[in-house]
C-alpha cells in the first residue's frame, strides 16, 4: 500500500474545498499535517453506567434504546427522547437541531455523553440536555464520539468537534497503515519509542483509559515520540549545517594585529577577562582552514560589539572586507558612529548601508570600503562585494538560519560570527543555534554597578519627578520611553510627541530632546550626538534606543507605560544607563491596574539585573514563539514539541540528528528520511549548502 500521507486534505473523505480552507487555518495542508495535529485535551467515556446509578452534576456516558420520541416546537424546536437500559430511564433533549428528528427512530440503540441534571417537570427524574450521542452499531469499534476515550481538538469557527473527530477517525483508519516511519529503527530502540502507526492511532483514539493523566499533560510514549521526531528532523538540519559549513575549506586569516593593538590601545578601558577568552576563541577560529561559526553571547553592557569590531579589523588587516548586518536602521547607524568614532585613526574606510541610506555607499558594495555595515538591505542580490571575508550579525535572533546563509553566499566561505544582546536560555540556544560554536561573556566591565529599579504607579508622579530632577542637578541624563510616536484611537497611551511637550514643561531648566524611528537617518544622528555631547540633558524616545546607544552619563531611565513592554525590551532600555561610574536608576511606570502578567514582568524586573535569568523567566512567561517575537526565518515551527518542557528530549534527539549527520552528511542510506527533512524544512534546506 503506498504512503499516501504526502496527500492534500482536500482530497479526503468529508474535507473538500470548504473544509480544507478551515483546515489550512489550523496549519493543516496534508494528511502528514493532520495526524501531527494533535489533541490538546481527552474525555474518558468508556465508562458506560447504569442509568439507575447516575447522580446529577456529574458527566457521564450511557447506553440505552430509545422508548420515546417526539418533537415540539415554541420560539425553539425541541426534540425530547427517553432511552433505558433496563435499570432505569433518562430524558434526552436537542435544542435548535430538526435534523435529528429524521436521524433517530423509536428502538435505536445510541450512547450519548453529556452533564446530568435533574428533571423537575415531569418523568424521568433525570436529563441530559444537548449530549453527544452515538448510534450503536454491530460493530462496537465504530464508536467516535462517545463509549471511548474521546479526543478534543483546538479548532476554528465552521468545523464542530464532531466533524473534525469523525474527520480524524477515516483518516487513521483509512491512511494510519500506510505511514513509513522516518525515525531509523536504531533510533527507536535506543531511545524506547513507539513505532510511527501505532504513536498516531494512540494519540488520536487511545486504546484505553489507564493513563488519562498523562494524555492530558502530553506526557505518554506516544507523545514523546512525536516530540522526538520533531527535534529530530530539526536537529537534522542544523547538523547538516554545521557539518556543511564546517566541511568547506574556509579562509585562513593572517593578521599582523597591528590594528587591534590600536584600537584597544585607545580604549578608556580594560578588556575583561572574559572579552579576551572570546577573542582568543575567535582568533583561533580565523585563522584555522575550517569556516567559522560562531555565536558571541553575553548580557547588556559586557562588551560584545568591542570584541566582535577587534575581529572585524583582523580580518580587514588580511586583506578582506567585514560586514555587520543589524536588523533596524537606527542600530546599523549607531553602530556606524561608534565604529567609526572607534577607528577613525586608522585610516580605515568605514560605510553604511540601509533601506534609508543606499546613498551613502556605491554598487558594487564598496571596492573602497574596509568595513560596511547595514540592515538586511545587505542581502539584497544586487548587492555585490570585493573580497567579504568576515560576517557579524548583530541581534541574531532578529535574523534567522536562511538569512545569514544568504549573506554567506556573497562570499567564498566567509567566516560568520554572529551576537545577540538577548541572552537566550540554555534550552533555546540549543534549538536555535545547535549549527554553532558558542562563546558566552559572562562577566560585565569592571566598576559596573547594578542598576537600581523600581517600578512606580503613575499617579505618583511627584515621586518619579524628585528623581529625575536629582539626578539631573548633579549634571547626569536621562532617558524618558514611551511605546508610541502619536496618539492611536485603539491604544489609549500616552505618546512620545506629548512627552516631550509634558517634561519640557515641567522641567524648563534643562534641555529636552525627542528621537523615533520615523526621523530621517541625518537627524537622528543628530540627535543621539547632541545627547552624547551632554547638548540634551533629558532624551524622550521610542524603543528606537532599545540597543546601541552608549551614554556613560546618562544615569536614569524612565519607562513610561512599562506595563506594555515586554521583559526582553525592558531588559534592553535598562540596559542604556549604568555604563558610567555612577549609580543609576529604572523607573518603570505602570497604570492601575496592572494585569498578573504584566506584573510578574515588572517584579522580575526588581529583583534582579541578571539577563540570563530574566531571559530564562520571560521563556516561561510567554512560551518559545513568543519569546522570539517574529519567527525565525526559514527557521519550521515546532507544532507539539516544547523547549522547556521537552528539554531532555531535545537534547536525545539532538544527539541523534548530528550522530546520523556526523556519517552519511548526504544521507545516502536514509532516503526517505532526506525526503522528510526536506519537506519540515519546507524544503529549503539546500540553502545550507553555502559553498
Amino acid at each position: 500500500m503506498p504512503d499516501s500521507a504526502g496527500l492534500s486534505i482536500q482530497f479526503v473523505k468529508g474535507v473538500g474545498p470548504h473544509k480544507a480552507r478551515l483546515f489550512s487555518i489550523l496549519g493543516i495542508s496534508t494528511i502528514t499535517d493532520a495526524f501531527h495535529y494533535l489533541p490538546f485535551r481527552y474525555e474518558d467515556r468508556s465508562d458506560l453506567k447504569p442509568i439507575t446509578n447516575l447522580q446529577p452534576h456529574s458527566r457521564e456516558t450511557v447506553s440505552g434504546t430509545i422508548v420515546s420520541l417526539r418533537a415540539k416546537r415554541s420560539s425553539l424546536s425541541i426534540l425530547e427522547a427517553v432511552i433505558t437500559d433496563g435499570s432505569g430511564h433518562l430524558k434526552i433533549i436537542w435544542f435548535n437541531q430538526p435534523y435529528l428528528k429524521r436521524t433517530f427512530r423509536m428502538g435505536q440503540s445510541i450512547v450519548v455523553s453529556g452533564m446530568v441534571k435533574p428533571n423537575t417537570r415531569d418523568m424521568p427524574q433525570l436529563m441530559m440536555e444537548s449530549p453527544e450521542y452515538e448510534m450503536l452499531s454491530d460493530d462496537a469499534d465504530a464508536l467516535i464520539h462517545t463509549g471511548r476515550v474521546v479526543p478534543f481538538y483546538s479548532l476554528t469557527e465552521g468545523i464542530s468537534q464532531k466533524q473534525f473527530r469523525k474527520i480524524m477517525f477515516s483518516l487513521i483508519g483509512e491512511y494510519a497503515a500506510t505511514l513509513r516511519d522516518p525515525l531509523p529503527a536504531d533510533v527507536l530502540v535506543r531511545n524506547d519509542l513507539p513505532a510511527l502507526q501505532e504513536s498516531i492511532r494512540e494519540l488520536h483514539f487511545p486504546g484505553n483509559a489507564d493513563n488519562m493523566a498523562d494524555l492530558n499533560s502530553g506526557t505518554t510514549r506516544y507523545h514523546r515520540r512525536i516530540i522526538f521526531e520533531e527535534f529530530f528532523l530539526f536537529g537534522l538540519g542544523l547538523a547538516l549545517l554545521r557539518k556543511n559549513s564546517g566541511q568547506e575549506k574556509g579562509i585562513i586569516f593572517s593578521p599582523k594585529g597591528t590594528l587591534r593593538k590600536a584600537l584597544l590601545k585607545q580604549l578608556p578601558f580594560a578588556l575583561t577577562s572574559a572579552q579576551k577568552r572570546v577573542m582568543d576563541e575567535i582568533g583561533k577560529d580565523m585563522q584555522d582552514s575550517r569556516a567559522m561559526n560562531r555565536l558571541i553571547q553575553g548580557d547588556v553592557g559586557c562588551g560584545k560589539t568591542i570584541v566582535a569590531l577587534s575581529a572585524m579589523l583582523d580580518a580587514v588587516e588580511s586583506g578582506y572586507q567585514a560586514v555587520l548586518m543589524a536588523p533596524t536602521e537606527i542600530l546599523a547607524e549607531q553602530h556606524y558612529i561608534n565604529i567609526r568614532g572607534m577607528i577613525g585613526q586608522l585610516g580605515l574606510n568605514v560605510q553604511v548601508m540601509t533601506g534609508g541610506s543606499r546613498k551613502h555607499i556605491g554598487e558594487p558594495a564598496h571596492a573602497a570600503s574596509d568595513i560596511i555595515i547595514g540592515t538586511h538591505a545587505l542581502i539584497q542580490e544586487k548587492v555585490k562585494f570585493r573580497k567579504l571575508g568576515l560576517i557579524v550579525i548583530d541581534e541574531q535572533h532578529k535574523f534567522g538560519v536562511m538569512q545569514r546563509a544568504v549573506l554567506r553566499k556573497k562570499g567564498m566561505n566567509p567566516d560568520v560570527l554572529v551576537m545577540t544582546a538577548t541572552p537566550i536560555p540554555r534550552s533555546l540556544a540549543l534549538t536555535l543555534y545547535g549549527d554553532l560554536d558558542c562563546s558566552v561573556i559572562d562577566e560585565l566591565p569592571p566598576n559596573r554597578k547594578p542598576v537600581a529599579t523600581a517600578w512606580i504607579e503613575s499617579s505618583n508622579r511627584s515621586e518619579i519627578y524628585a528623581v529625575l530632577r536629582k539626578e539631573l542637578n548633579k549634571g547626569r541624563q536621562a532617558y524618558v520611553v514611551y511605546p508610541a510616536i502619536e496618539e492611536s484611537e485603539k491604544m489609549k497611551l500616552k505618546t512620545a510627541l506629548q512627552g516631550k511637550e509634558a517634561f519640557a514643561q515641567k522641567f524648563p531648566e534643562f534641555r529636552v530632546g525627542l528621537l523615533h524611528g520615523r526621523m530621517k537617518p541625518d537627524e537622528r544622528a543628530g540627535v543621539m550626538t547632541l545627547f552624547k555631547n551632554r547638548e540634551i540633558d533629558i532624551l524622550v524616545s521610542t524603543t528606537v534606543i532599545e540597543v546601541g546607544l552608549d551614554v556613560p552619563n546618562a544615569s536614569v531611565m524612565l519607562i513610561v507605560h512599562a506595563d506594555r513592554f515586554g521583559l526582553s525590551q525592558l531588559h534592553q532600555l535598562r540596559g542604556r544607563v549604568g555604563r558610567g561610574v555612577d549609580r543609576s536608576y529604572c523607573i518603570l511606570i505602570a497604570d492601575h491596574p496592572v494585569g498578573g502578567d504584566a506584573r510578574r514582568r515588572l517584579d522580575i524586573m526588581v529583583k534582579t539585573n541578571d539577563g540570563f535569568r530574566i531571559a530564562e523567566e520571560d521563556l516561561e512567561i510567554r512560551g518559545p514563539g513568543e519569546f522570539l517575537g517574529t519567527r525565525q526565518a526559514g527557521l519550521p515551527d515546532l507544532r507539539n514539541a516544547n523547549i522547556i518542557r521537552d528539554a531532555a528530549i531535545l537534547e536525545a534527539a539532538k544527539k541523534e540528528a548530528f550522530r546520523i549527520i556526523e556519517n552519511d552528511v548526504e544521507l545516502k542510506d536514509f532516503s526517505f528520511l532526506k525526503e522528510q527533512l526536506d519537506v519540515f524544512w519546507k524544503g529549503r534546506v539546500d540553502l545550507f549548502k553555502t559553498g
